[in-house]
Order: structure tokens, then C-alpha cells, then sequence
């Protein structure tokens, strides 16, 4: 089994891409399929979770908290700077209404659940992330209703609500979080709980392709039944990934964070929280019934993206140190 859970970490992209491919296949191929697959995706995502914390120490989530610098980078990154680029990117569909909902929704809330799994996967600081997360699903709960009010216009608060925030808290963050609060202890004393820990650190890359799978299975017909309207969205929700993550990484450097710190920060300014943003895309009048599906093509978007920048920012952010040897090794090499 060690060899099998060994053979998949070190593949894992390439395991990610494969099954973004057999969503994208399997959602149009069996669509009666797509209600139960929507219904998946919480408990699979909620079992990614459980994994991802379960391999974080809490006392580093304890010191983490405590770091001010950081949490303040993640605050005036996603919430000063990323409002603007979401004004601006929108104003490219202001004059459809769904679409320009749709946009707004995604692009003004950070994500608090896998973008944690995707920045371990780059070597960032996912324990500061963790516990950043209950101080972004705050504020942008908080200043959604804000920036919706000031960016198109004040009709659209009396058809968003809040509930979906909370229940996607409890759901995909408290209770993984106290699950694996409740673990952690057992697998000190007892090998039961080394059992589970182990269990759910191999089982990381096949829970990430099943969210992968699921999310895409469940919505790519509905997206594709739309493509032609939607079309418009996908250019700025690529733009959006590019410019946020140099966002990022210049907030980093500025707030002269480290590697996995600044890692961290390009990672919760380029994901978006769409999984939690979609029941209030879907809560809206059919007269916008667009904007869903405005939101679920982000999602698309962007975990395309994740899979790439999973390569790509530990090279944009680069712990000194082992630039430091990589010099090293280069001129030893050329002796």
C-alpha cells in the first residue's frame, strides 16, 4: 500500500488533470447522473478536509493565529486590492445582470476550503491559511453586501442571503476542524488514531480527484448547455488567476513575508470561494439564472489553474535558502 500511496504523491498533477478530464467526460456522457453528483460534493470535500487538517498540527494553527503580519497581508489583499480587479474585470459583462452577478459573487469572496490543500501542495504556509480561514469567511460575509450595494446597485441585496456562508462554515470547517481536533490526541496515545492519520494521509490525492471529478461532473453540462453565453466570462476569470496571483506575491514580498507565507497569500488571492458563493447564485430569481452557472464556470476555471499554479508558485516564490543551494549545487556541478 506504501507503494501505491508513494507512486500517486508523486504524480499527483498529472492524477488531478485525469480527473478534471473524466468529469468534463462523464458529466455530459450521463447527466441523470449530475443531481447526485452535486449532492457529493460537500462530503467528499468535507473528507478532503478532515485529511488536510488532520495533517496540520493545532499548535501551529495556535502560533499561526498570532501572526499578525500575515493575517493582515491576507485582509488587504483580498479585501482592498481584489475589489478592485473584480470591479474592473466586471465591468466587461455590466451590461448582462446575470452574468455581472455571477462574476461579482465569485470574484469578491476568497476561498476557505481547498484553496488550504492546494497551498500545502506548493509548500505554502496552509497552518496561517487555516487560520486565516475564520477571519475571511467574517469579513466577506461581512462586506459582500458592501461591495455588491456600491458595484451593481442596491436591488441585489433583497435577493442574496447569508445562510449558505454559515452552513458551508459548519459543513466544510468546523466540523472537519474538530473532527481532527479529536484525532490528533487519540493518535498520541493510542495506535487507532496513528491508524486514521496515516489512513487519511494516503488518501489525500484520491479525495482531491474525487472533489475534482464531482464538481466538474455536476455542472459542466448545465455550463455547456450556456456555452455561448458564458464564453465571455472564462477570459476574465483567466485574467483574474494572473493578475491575483502577482498580487499576491507582490504583497508578500512587501509585507516581507517567507516563502510558504508569501505561497500562501498568492494562493487565498487567486481561489475563490464558488463552492459556498453557488447556493446563492442558485438562490436568486430565474430571471438571473445565469449567474450559477456564471459562478460554476469560475470553478472550472480555476481548478485548472490550481493544478498549474500548484508548479508554478513555488517558483515565483522561492524559499532563499534553498536558492542559496540550488546556486551552490550549479557551480559545484560546473567545477
Amino acid at each position: 500500500m506504501r507503494h501505491v500511496v508513494a507512486w500517486w504523491d508523486k504524480h499527483q498533477i498529472p492524477l488531478y488533470l485525469a480527473a478534471i478530464v473524466a468529469g468534463a467526460l462523464a458529466g455530459p456522457a450521463a447527466p441523470q447522473a449530475a443531481p447526485a453528483l452535486e449532492h457529493a460534493i460537500n462530503p467528499v470535500l468535507a473528507l478532503l478536509l478532515f485529511a488536510t487538517f488532520l495533517a496540520v498540527p493545532l499548535v501551529e494553527v495556535g502560533r499561526a493565529f498570532r501572526d499578525v503580519r500575515f493575517l493582515g497581508t491576507v485582509l488587504v489583499a483580498n479585501f482592498v486590492i481584489v475589489p478592485a480587479l473584480a470591479y474592473g474585470l466586471s465591468r466587461f459583462v455590466a451590461d448582462d445582470r446575470g452574468l455581472l452577478l455571477g462574476v461579482l459573487l465569485v470574484l469578491l469572496t476568497p476561498c476557505i476550503d481547498y484553496v488550504i490543500v492546494f497551498t500545502g501542495l506548493a509548500g505554502g504556509a496552509r497552518a496561517r491559511l487555516l487560520a486565516a480561514a475564520p477571519l475571511l469567511m467574517l469579513v466577506q460575509m461581512m462586506m459582500l453586501p458592501v461591495y455588491l450595494l456600491a458595484f451593481a446597485g442596491s436591488d441585489v441585496l433583497a435577493v442574496v442571503e447569508i445562510t449558505p456562508f454559515l452552513e458551508a462554515f459548519g459543513v466544510l470547517i468546523a466540523a472537519p476542524l474538530a473532527a481532527a481536533a479529536s484525532v490528533q490526541p487519540i493518535a498520541r496515545r493510542h495506535r487507532a488514531g496513528r491508524i486514521v492519520e496515516e489512513v487519511m494521509a494516503g488518501a489525500m490525492v484520491p479525495l482531491m480527484m474525487a472533489t475534482l471529478a464531482v464538481v466538474i461532473g455536476s455542472q459542466i453540462a448545465a455550463v455547456g448547455s450556456q456555452a455561448l453565453a458564458l464564453v465571455r466570462v472564462v477570459p476574465l476569470y483567466a485574467a483574474f488567476v494572473v493578475l491575483a496571483v502577482a498580487v499576491g506575491r507582490l504583497a508578500g514580498r512587501t509585507a516581507r513575508l517567507d516563502a510558504p507565507g508569501t505561497r500562501a497569500v498568492m494562493f487565498s488571492v487567486a481561489t475563490r470561494n464558488s463552492l459556498v458563493v453557488l447556493p446563492l447564485a442558485l438562490a436568486l430569481p430565474s430571471a438571473l439564472d445565469i449567474a450559477p452557472l456564471a459562478v460554476v464556470t469560475q470553478t472550472m476555471v480555476e481548478l485548472v489553474a490550481m493544478v498549474v499554479l500548484v508548479r508554478l508558485v513555488p517558483r515565483l516564490a522561492r524559499d532563499p535558502r534553498a536558492t542559496g543551494r540550488e546556486e551552490a549545487a550549479t557551480l559545484q556541478a560546473g567545477r
